[in-house]
């Protein structure tokens, strides 16, 4: 069967609180190729890992990330022992262990993001994926070699033009808008396509048949199941 990437979503986020160590932690023992997770910048400008802009859901704090330190971050608990974690550890947690996607949530954190990844010396795949398109042109301005995804949800008129304008190799599309056209579109431009969040069997399956490169899910190990 054609190799299709196994990507973690916000680690693992099934089976522990999502975008933390644990969660991180936990895709790597399903063989996930690749850890995605969300970066988004504090008051003190640290680059943590939540995909909201406030701690609210995901912790027993309250507040938006960009107006709470670090310190005040990390005293909420993310459920399971877990805590917030830095883009630091969370790059220490994956290096040599899988790849990385990192959906930069906020603009203005391209250089950065890219700093933390070359002060850690990870030498694993990174692909940097956003749905502010002109971020990852910020991005191939500090890493010109980057691999780029273009991040969709409601699909604009022409995504592989948009996607292949702003310098991206991969787009991620919602599993439920993804179709064999758009996917042989892609193709054609060259640009390698994953699909996201399919964690119904059912879903993960549908992706593959259309022909996707990489299916990002909550349970990842479902995607290597179908892939057997």
């Amino acid at each position: 069967m054609r190799r299709v990437l196994s990507i973690g979503h916000r680690g693992a986020a099934g089976h522990a609180p999502e975008n933390t160590l644990g969660a991180i932690h936990k895709g790597i023992e399903f063989g996930v190729d690749f850890i995605e997770i969300d970066v988004r910048r504090t008051a003190d400008g640290v680059l943590v890992i939540l995909h909201d802009e406030t701690v609210n859901r995901t912790t027993n704090g309250k507040g938006r990330v960009d107006r709470l330190s670090l310190r005040e971050i990390q005293t909420f608990s993310a459920g399971n022992g877990e805590i917030i974690p830095t883009l630091e550890d969370a790059l220490k947690a994956v290096a040599g262990r899988a790849g990385l996607l990192l959906e930069l949530k906020v603009k203005g954190m391209a250089q950065q993001a890219v700093e933390a990844v070359q002060r850690v010396a990870f030498t694993d795949p990174v692909i940097y994926a956003s749905f502010l398109h002109d971020e990852l042109t910020q991005v191939r301005t500090f890493a010109p070699n980057a691999p780029l995804m273009a991040l969709f949800g409601r699909l604009p008129r022409n995504p592989v033009v948009r996607a292949v304008t702003h310098g991206a190799s991969h787009v991620g599309l919602r599993h439920d808008t993804a179709t064999h056209r758009l996917v042989e579109a892609c193709h054609r431009a060259g640009l390698l396509v994953c699909v996201y969040t399919a964690d119904n069997p059912r879903d993960i399956q549908h992706g593959l048949s259309l022909g996707v490169d990489g299916v990002i899910s909550n349970y990842p190990e479902r995607i290597r199941a179908a892939t057997k």
